[in-house]
């Protein structure tokens, strides 16, 4: 088995090949963050307590399940050279899951509902696991260059970022287009599902044909328990991976109050569009900025001040609760240059880790890692609704069913403008005093 890592300039094909998989990532990644919790507490009544476990309890199997999946993508990538296998079962798998999460039958009253939803999005987490994790493993493959992973993977964030933005934006434009209700989100998950799974096709069809994986000096160590050695022994991947998760739960929150916001709070559901397209949208056009911050300061210190970037812009955005107004829109967009990075550097950092514990262990630990990183994240996509919806939950929101919206109390929509701004900048400012204690080594 051979090694075509390279340490020169990535070819357009290569980048463009392993950006088409964050068509499939970026819409799975958003689409349920951003609707599943209101499509539970306003379409199907469920009240948000039991909403905020049901869009957990999916991405916390994950945790579980994550790391075994890497574990045999490594071992697949041992004795195969390629690491497809799984991606091809997981885009295959994701798409009937994924419109079954919104196919809830309309007799089901909430408790049925409930389960319905929780029992298929868990399916649908799995399969996404299936493919999610190989991907995530393949830069490290792909190049040894520390500016080009960067590059590589500004490509595919820019390419997620569009996505993003697409599928946010577009998605509940259908839904609304139809009227809402079961009709609206069943066909809006098969837009998305035929999205998605395009998407994650495309990428694996590259990989099967532009990619081999390293040499495994002993294949029969290959253990999803590596990636937990890892995090003992390894502090570079226990700060990064502490630092993502942390960042993917502030985004999340903020992605699941988008919907809240401009219902509740700027009177005006359509106002979602604006929201998300001012937090995503950035990232298309700043990007080549932070590839420049990265390549003269460093990937960690570039990190740091993405972060700051979010973390001020969501702090202000407190004033919501008192006074909203149109100024919330360019406070959200300010969040987004921030995210932009925070999407990026964690991913551009991460080959750089993988490397370092696969010299150490003197075999490929690609998948574990990788397994448990994407772990980390889904269960930070997950609790960030989750945790928004505990908060509206104490602050006295009232669930609707139907095309009907109840009328909140004063303190339930500074609930939901709260919820929304002060909890991702406390989680940020978190993650910042974690990243501090990233040592600095050479190009970091």
């Amino acid at each position: 088995m051979t090694s075509q890592r390279t340490a020169g300039r990535l070819s357009r094909r290569i980048v463009a090949g392993y950006a088409a998989g964050s068509v499939g990532t970026g819409g799975f990644g958003v689409l349920p963050g951003l609707v599943l919790a209101y499509y539970l507490t306003d379409t199907l009544g469920v009240a948000a307590l039991v909403a905020s476990i049901v869009v957990v309890v999916p991405k916390a199997v994950d945790v579980v399940v994550n790391p075994v999946i890497g574990a045999i993508s490594d071992r697949h990538a041992a004795t195969a050279g390629t690491r497809t296998g799984l991606m091809w079962f997981g885009s295959a798998a994701l798409v009937p899951t994924f419109v079954l999460t919104f196919a809830t039958p309309t007799g089901f009253g909430p408790a049925a509902s409930a389960v319905w939803v929780l029992l298929f999005f868990t399916a649908g987490a799995i399969a996404y696991a299936c493919f999610q994790v190989p991907y995530i493993a393949l830069p490290a493959e792909l190049t040894d260059g520390y500016d080009e992973r960067t590059r590589l993977i500004s490509v595919r964030i820019a390419v997620l970022a569009l996505t993003i933005l697409i599928v946010g934006a577009g998605a509940p434009a259908i839904r609304d287009a139809l009227g809402g209700g079961a009709v609206g989100y069943l066909v809006m998950a098969v837009a998305a599902a035929t999205l998605i799974a395009a998407g994650m096709v495309a990428a694996t069809s590259f990989a099967a044909t532009g990619t081999r994986a390293r040499p495994v000096v002993d294949d029969a160590r290959v253990h999803h328990r590596d990636a937990f050695t890892a995090v003992r022994e390894n502090a570079h991947y226990r700060i990064l991976l502490t630092v993502f998760v942390v960042q993917a739960l502030a985004s999340a929150v903020m992605l699941a109050g988008a919907q809240y916001m401009a219902t509740y709070v700027l009177d005006d559901s359509a106002a979602l569009t604006y929201l998300f397209a001012a937090l995503v949208g950035p990232a298309l056009l700043v990007m080549p900025v932070w590839v420049r911050v990265g390549a003269r300061y460093g990937k960690r210190v570039a990190l740091i001040v993405a972060s700051l970037l979010f973390g001020v812009a969501a702090l202000g955005l407190a004033g919501a609760m008192t006074a909203p107004g149109p100024w919330i829109f360019g406070l959200v967009a300010v969040a987004g240059i921030g995210y932009a990075g925070m999407q990026t550097f964690p991913l551009a950092m991460l080959p750089d880790v993988i490397d370092e514990v696969s010299t150490a262990r003197g075999r490929d630990q690609g998948g574990a890692l990788s397994g448990l990183w994407t772990a980390g994240e889904t269960l930070g996509l997950a609790l960030g609704p989750g945790a928004y919806l505990l908060v509206l939950a104490m602050t006295g929101f009232v669930s609707s069913t139907g095309d009907e919206t109840k009328p909140q109390s004063d303190t339930a929509v500074a609930g939901i403008a709260g919820g929304f701004s002060l909890l991702p900048a406390v989680l940020v400012a978190v993650s910042i005093v974690v990243l501090l204690r990233y040592e600095r080594t050479p190009n970091r």
